[in-house]
């Protein structure tokens, strides 16, 4: 009877060995997709490569503002579509059931893509933010560089945030490949077309607020030699605001599951 009691005990290991080892194969997997890599990285340069050249450049405006363009969209694509889809994917393939049955902590799972996810994000905004004051003339200081990876992490948060909401609000894939496509445009058609005032006057003050328009806002004003102001202050408060809701409907309503 002992013996009985003995071997149904669950031996969980080490929480940093457990944690290492799904950090290291989500890097892996994360690394070895091509789609992610474009998303991330390949989109936001050849942004800054077209509008380099001064007539496009002048038409979407200064060049922080170009700069703030491909940081967004890059985190956009990469974390609300990239994210999203990847996750659904392994869900209905029954990967992350397999992951959960294993001794090791649920929230370890979720924490290790996340993260991943966030890294990945941050050297690839670097990356983006060397070309673009190389391409553009820009000469940022070592704390404005500090600057946009903050605004880089916040940014990747939001979208990270809503990527998981819609992933927990809806179980299929293709579903979430469908939905994810019209909100991208959704967001990017507010924060973008929206602040210029071609969609009207009320869009734009709209748009301001939007995920993709407070992000836009961070990222011109770090990159570019405005001091921080107000509207700065309100439109971090907007993208923090967006991270908890979107979190907790993405944590709330999250299966593991499709049925």
């Amino acid at each position: 009877m002992t013996e009985s009691a003995s071997a149904s005990v669950i031996v969980r290991p080490p929480l940093g060995l457990a944690l290492r080892s799904l950090l290291r194969a989500d890097a892996i997997v994360l690394l070895r997709s091509r789609v992610a890599t474009v998303l991330s990285l390949v989109l936001p340069v050849a942004i800054l490569v077209v509008t380099s050249f001064a007539k496009a450049g002048n038409r979407l405006g200064d060049p922080s503002l170009v700069i703030g363009l491909a940081l967004t969209l890059g985190l956009l694509t990469s974390c609300l579509l990239g994210y999203s889809l990847t996750l659904a994917h392994d869900r209905e393939a029954g990967v992350l059931q397999r992951l959960r049955v294993t001794p090791t902590p649920t929230w370890t799972i979720m924490t290790s893509r996340i993260a991943v996810q966030v890294i990945t994000n941050l050297i690839a905004s670097i990356i983006v933010v060397i070309v673009g004051v190389i391409l553009h003339g820009l000469t940022p200081t070592f704390l404005q560089y500090l600057l946009v990876i903050a605004v880089a992490a916040v940014g990747a948060a939001v979208f990270l945030a809503i990527g998981q909401a819609l992933v927990g609000l809806v179980t299929s894939a293709a579903a979430i490949n469908a939905i994810g496509r019209i909100l991208f445009i959704v967001l990017v058609l507010l924060g973008i077309l929206g602040g210029t005032g071609v969609l009207g006057d009320v869009v734009k003050s709209v748009s301001q607020w939007t995920p993709v328009g407070a992000l836009m806002t961070l990222f011109s004003d770090v990159i570019g030699t405005t001091s921080w102001v107000d509207n700065d202050t309100y439109a971090l408060l907007a993208c923090l605001g967006y991270v908890v809701v979107f979190t907790f409907i993405g944590v709330r309503w999250f299966r593991w599951e499709t049925h």
